[in-house]
């Protein structure tokens, strides 16, 4: 029996030294990366980059490692993945993983010649924390996260404006931070000046959790009734549990015009239809490509008028011109405006990407709770 085990095991370390070292991916100084691959026994790998319609395609060497090296890229955060014979891989040399219920992807940063706002520096941090509930609303155990900014003491008489921030279809409560970066994009911000500090909230963003399912039965997002029902339980969640819970744990003010909501995707249409339809708790709404929203505006919006303009201090809804999104956003706001609601209107380029939707958080955080002409912030 000893013998079997030394033979296996050292079996297990000539396999191990056969196989080639590889480093992936490879970041270099001119912003282009090398992506490797070890699959000798594939037919066809590509490289599928977050922000690029078109794969790159990879080619073999006589070791079985495939790899392609990028054109320039902008310094950012990119997801990617590999696609080996038609089969979804992960780039097992890459321990970055963006997370995600339904496709894992990997990550990689390209920096620039100085750090980007969502990069870690040596900068005064705020605190990210986790919460967990059970949701009677939705009816399973659920969480939430809260970033604190850098001097919040819960002691103190300090209230704080508070920013719901909802994620997209297929994240989950984590992907603004550990994707988005919203943490250290509002401690970038804080710290030059730039944005008020703020307590960032962010949930869950499912009120039917079975419309996140491989199974083609559910039918998805693509399901209306299932997604009716969904941002029907998700708004119910927020305003009876996951807000009170804040407003007893933190030191946020219950003044609405410190409340601001805003989302990407999903979380964007879910942002507009908990704020639009319930300005009696939220003064600045934001919505970032948002998706999802019934082609009957004015049933999802039935109470809306131009003498709400009184009420909002800000309705900023962006989406990038290269998303398929775009026409549909276009749609509700010449539809708002018709109904003589004041709009900021934001098209930048690019697709349906992080890429999009940090700069969307970065340009929206600093309008929050900024003065009015009468020198009152509202923030009580």
């Amino acid at each position: 029996m000893k013998r079997l085990l030394l033979s296996a095991l050292a079996g297990a370390a000539t396999f191990a030294q056969q196989l080639p070292v590889i480093q992936s991916p490879d970041v270099h100084n001119d912003g282009r990366v090398t992506f490797r691959y070890f699959d000798p026994g594939a037919q066809h790998v590509v490289v599928n980059l977050e922000g690029r319609k078109d794969p790159y395609v990879m080619e073999k060497d006589q070791q079985g490692i495939w790899s392609v090296t990028s054109d320039p890229l902008a310094p950012e955060i990119y997801g990617y993945s590999f696609t080996a014979d038609r089969i979804h891989r992960l780039d097992p040399e890459n321990t970055r993983i963006k997370p995600n219920l339904l496709t894992l992807n990997n990550l990689v940063l390209v920096p620039g010649p100085s750090p980007m706002p969502w990069e870690d520096t040596d900068i005064p941090h705020g605190t990210v924390h986790h919460h967990f509930y059970k949701s009677n609303v939705v009816g399973d155990n659920r969480d939430f996260y809260v970033y604190t900014p850098p001097g919040y003491d819960p002691n103190a008489k300090t209230l704080y404006p508070v920013l719901y921030l909802l994620h997209g279809y297929s994240d989950d409560a984590r992907g603004w931070t550990a994707v988005g970066k919203a943490n250290l994009i509002l401690d970038t911000l804080i710290d030059q000046g730039k944005a008020k500090p703020m307590i960032v909230v962010m949930p869950l963003g499912y009120g039917a959790p079975e419309i996140v399912s491989r199974s083609s039965a559910s039918g998805g997002f693509r399901n209306q009734d299932l997604r009716r029902r969904n941002f029907s339980n998700f708004q119910a969640a927020l305003l009876d549990e996951v807000i009170p819970r804040v407003e007893q744990m933190y030191k946020v003010s219950t003044n609405r015009s410190a409340h601001a909501i805003a989302g990407l995707s999903m979380g964007g249409a879910e942002s507009l239809l908990t704020g639009l339809n319930h300005l009696e708790e939220f003064s600045w709404i934001g919505g970032f490509s948002s998706g999802g929203l019934d082609q009957d505006l004015a049933g999802e919006f039935p109470k809306l008028s131009s003498a709400d303009n009184t009420k909002i201090r800000l309705l900023w809804i962006a989406c990038g011109t290269e998303d398929n999104l775009i026409t549909p956003n276009r749609n509700l706001i010449g539809w708002l405006k018709g109904k003589g609601l004041k709009v900021t209107p934001i098209e930048t380029p690019g697709m349906h990407t992080w890429m999009v939707w940090r700069a969307d958080l970065l340009n929206f955080a600093p309008l929050l709770f900024q003065d009015r002409p009468d020198g009152n912030t509202g923030v009580q």
